[in-house]
């Protein structure tokens, strides 16, 4: 079967001034299906019987055809592509195809503008046509090298309120910054830094934006001496304050800030009083 988005090996079965016919076998009779492949792309010394490696895909015309040029993904598989406008049906992202690849408006987890690139899936859809989406969870794969405290690169694709910030670490690799860890300015498309937190035991990477607890903590720790710096000396709350006016005042959590706050008054350098913190 002449499989449309994958790259497959094929057979030369006739040959026209046009180019060459393909199919899965050479004695495959009248019947078979067959696949063009246009004359510029015949390699100069093929023959009947030869065996080409190509890749299937529509033309402009929306016909099946094959070439024999590298392409950076097949259906299922990912990789990060260039839009090169926005039209009205969806986005259509450049690739080594002269054919751009629509990214439907449906299919995409944020606004995309010209020129950047975002990581985007291979499929082919209701109608037999290769399309993009960025939905790439269920094209992830749980088969990582890292472990628990590794420092991983990865692609963030889609944000959920509910859930968190989805990143493809590697490009490739399923992982999660769970929504109970803030995180500000990120958007789908970025690309980020992260600790690997925790590896599932499905192999799903839980990832964090902050160091080790020990080690946030002096950041963190320096954080709230900077902000004392900057609000005269003291802030008007405790960490016995609400989580919600924690957060909104210091970017932190409530653990984190009374952990760093703990930390400062240890070393004497502030003192805590019943209306606030006061630095010393």
């Amino acid at each position: 079967m002449i499989e449309l988005g994958k790259r497959q090996d094929l057979v030369i079965v006739k040959q026209v001034e046009f180019g060459v016919y393909l199919a899965e076998n050479e004695d495959g009779g009248k019947e078979q299906e067959r696949v063009l492949l246009p004359k510029k792309e015949v390699p100069e010394e093929a023959q009947l019987g030869n065996v080409l490696s190509v890749f299937i895909y529509r033309d402009s015309e929306d016909r099946l055809i094959a070439t024999t040029r590298e392409t950076s993904l097949e259906a299922g598989g990912l990789a990060l592509l260039q839009v090169k406008e926005v039209g009205k049906i969806g986005a259509f992202l450049g690739w080594e195809l002269e054919k751009d690849l629509l990214l439907p408006f449906r299919e995409q987890t944020t606004e995309v503008e010209p020129e950047k690139e975002y990581l985007v899936a291979l499929y082919v859809d209701k109608s037999g046509r290769l399309c993009t989406t960025m939905k790439v969870y269920h094209y992830l794969r749980t088969d990582s090298p890292y472990k628990k405290d590794d420092k991983v690169e990865g692609i963030v694709y889609e944000i959920s309120d509910n859930f968190g910030v989805f990143v493809a670490v590697d490009n490739c690799y399923s992982g999660l910054i769970p929504a109970r860890e803030p995180v500000e300015g990120i958007k789908a498309g970025d690309r980020i830094t992260a600790r690997v937190a925790m590896v599932l035991e499905d192999g799903k990477l839980t990832l964090s934006l902050k160091e080790k607890a020990y080690i946030q903590m002096g950041k963190d720790a320096a954080k709230i001496m900077e902000m004392l710096d900057e609000r005269g000396g003291s802030f008007p709350f405790t960490d016995k304050a609400s989580p919600e006016l924690i957060r909104r005042e210091t970017g932190m959590s409530k653990n984190e800030f009374k952990r760093a706050v703990g930390n400062l008054y240890k070393q004497r350098l502030i003192v805590i009083e019943d209306k606030g913190i006061r630095k010393v």
